[in-house]
């Protein structure tokens, strides 16, 4: 076992336990913060596999837009920031859906790609990386961010208060 081994373990870790952490709070920004250090620990992984482009985007993307997006979503709909009844369930049921889809899953993964060798790919930079995206898939990157400004537009509208005439 090499000190990479470990340290992708120490990562894992750290994501499910971030995950964990996500779904059993009672409070809506703290699983926010939680959500944080779930995705960080998967961009530290991906760091560590060497897939640098991949863990900027998981930085720049996840934890920096979405987990943004999510705090200002719930200061803009002014949801109770504190301990909610309603993040309250009962933790049997969720444990027993949960350990059976994530053992129907494995099970599933497995049997499609228990056996299955991949031959590994040419060594790839950022820069053809870019170049792919800005040269062949070009107009669905700008369609994609057209539609996420819509959606922040109609977030800010939404959460407007009506003016009273």
């Amino acid at each position: 076992m090499t000190l990479l081994d470990v340290a992708l373990a120490v990562a894992g870790l750290l994501a499910v336990a971030g995950g964990v952490a996500v779904v059993s709070t009672k409070q809506l920004v703290r699983a926010g913060l939680w959500l944080v250090v779930a995705l960080g620990a998967v961009a530290v992984e991906f760091l560590l596999l060497g897939a640098e482009f991949a863990a900027w985007v998981q930085v720049l993307i996840y934890v920096g837009a979405v987990v943004v997006l999510l705090l200002f979503a719930v200061m803009l709909t002014r949801a109770p920031i504190g301990p909610s009844p309603d993040l309250d369930r009962p933790l049997l049921p969720a444990l027993l859906v949960g350990a059976a889809a994530g053992l129907g899953l494995a099970g599933l993964f497995a049997a499609a790609f228990g056996r299955l060798t991949v031959p590994a790919p040419g060594a790839g930079t950022a820069q053809k990386l870019g170049t792919a995206i800005f040269d062949d898939w070009v107009l669905p990157f700008e369609v994609l961010s057209v539609l996420l400004l819509a959606a922040l537009v109609g977030a800010i509208v939404l959460s407007r208060r009506e003016s009273t005439r």
